[in-house]
């Protein structure tokens, strides 16, 4: 798959800031002391859904409505912020969605995409059991499949990198979550647009490391399980065109574990009083995990989304150690 351009980012983000402006990307200095480097924050957390996905769905579901006029719906699989996504864009454009989640799937994610529109049918016992539910689903009920990863998603997503670089020059390093991979190649789709010598960086989950796998072996390499509190980064069948835009564009992938990712969720409410999921965490997770390698450098953040439970964030918010209390 070829890597939206400039002209494709810039007309995305045309799209994207007729529903919502640019997010914020911040210089927090007490997360730049606990990292010993120039630390900024790309705050996708702040975006209608609370996650950057959102920008894909809308670019999406636009370009889906104009080729194909007579659509009535679109099913997806998700664990929470793609599903809002395109519950968000479907009902925009005047589309029913369904959204497919696995059992057990964050209470409180479910329920925003039901407040959003979506009809929510859970299924399986992971994202690629829900995933494969809904390609079967999509062609028995007449609905378009939305998969998580494709051209204008990437194109959507790749927004966010786009407002970071124009906003905060001269950027060493970048850390980006991968869940599907939309987020880490929108950002090199960005990059090598704007010709920069910005390092992209990859994290990835201990119990969920197919990409790290992948980057490594140079191929798609799945994996049995995907077993993190990370929901946003719990995948097991990488996909190949994501696969090959990392290997060829990412610096390296790094993976955090999620005790690692749980101590990064405190550090930025601590920090910054914002509200973290565990693949928001992540990359601030590799980061204190690559401290020295990355110390004195000015170093960005994608902080993807803030969609926790309650009943998951309290106990972590709750378990600080005496090492964390303090930069």
């Amino acid at each position: 798959m070829p890597l939206p351009d400039l002209a494709a980012l810039r007309q995305a983000a045309e799209t994207v800031h007729a529903v919502f402006p640019a997010t914020p990307q911040v210089h927090w200095p007490l997360l730049s002391a606990r990292a010993g480097a120039e630390v900024w924050v790309k705050h996708e957390n702040h975006t209608p859904v609370g996650a950057f996905k959102v920008r894909g769905g809308i670019v999406h579901m636009a370009n889906l409505k104009r080729d194909n006029p007579g659509l009535v719906g679109v099913i997806t699989a998700t664990r929470g912020n793609h599903g809002q996504s395109i519950a968000l864009a479907a009902a925009a454009v005047g589309l029913k969605a369904t959204v497919v989640v696995p059992h057990g799937n964050s209470v409180e994610k479910n329920a925003a995409m039901r407040a959003l529109g979506a009809e929510l049918v859970e299924h399986g016992h992971d994202f690629q059991a829900a995933y494969e539910h809904a390609v079967a689903s999509a062609t028995g009920r007449g609905l378009h499949m939305v998969r998580s990863f494709q051209d204008d998603l990437v194109a959507g997503v790749g927004t966010y990198a786009l407002e970071l670089f124009a906003a905060v020059a001269d950027i060493d390093t970048v850390y980006v979550p991968i869940g599907l991979g939309s987020g880490i190649c929108g950002t090199i789709a960005a990059r090598d647009a704007l010709g920069l010598a910005t390092k992209v960086v990859g994290v990835v989950a201990a119990g969920a490391p197919a990409y790290a796998l992948s980057f490594k072996a140079g191929r798609a390499v799945s994996t049995n399980s995907a077993d993190t509190m990370a929901d946003g980064m719990a995948c097991r069948v990488p996909v190949d065109e994501a696969v090959a835009i990392i290997a060829k564009g990412a610096d390296r992938v790094v993976t955090v574990d999620d005790g690692e990712i749980a101590a990064a969720m405190r550090h930025y409410f601590t920090d910054t009083h914002n509200v973290a999921e565990g693949a928001g965490a992540a990359p601030l997770a590799a980061l204190l995990q690559e401290r020295q390698r990355m110390a004195g450098k000015r170093v960005a953040l994608i902080l993807s989304g803030g969609n926790v439970d309650r009943a998951v964030y309290a106990p972590i918010l709750a378990a600080p150690t005496l090492a964390e209390a303090t930069p």
